[in-house]
């Protein structure tokens, strides 16, 4: 049997990590207005409605590819 509570403590970690990740993402959606940028995609007829951020993806996209090639070198 391997020791549990290095595994525990490592889930613990992890998710007290996307919390604050949450808050983040959470608050930076009352100052910048990433969701409603202009090329997203936004469609509504009636009872129908789609809605696809692919801007705002592309933008989150290369923001986490610079950070994470900081952290990496």
């Amino acid at each position: 049997m391997g020791d549990w509570s290095s595994f525990g403590k490592i889930l613990i970690g992890m998710g007290i990590f996307i919390v604050f990740l949450g808050l983040v993402i959470w608050g930076m959606g009352k100052f910048f207005n990433i969701g409603r940028l202009p090329g997203d995609i936004f469609y509504q007829r009636g009872n129908f409605t789609i809605y696809f951020p692919i801007v705002s993806c592309i933008i989150i996209s290369i923001i986490l590819t610079v950070i994470l090639n900081l952290f990496n070198r």
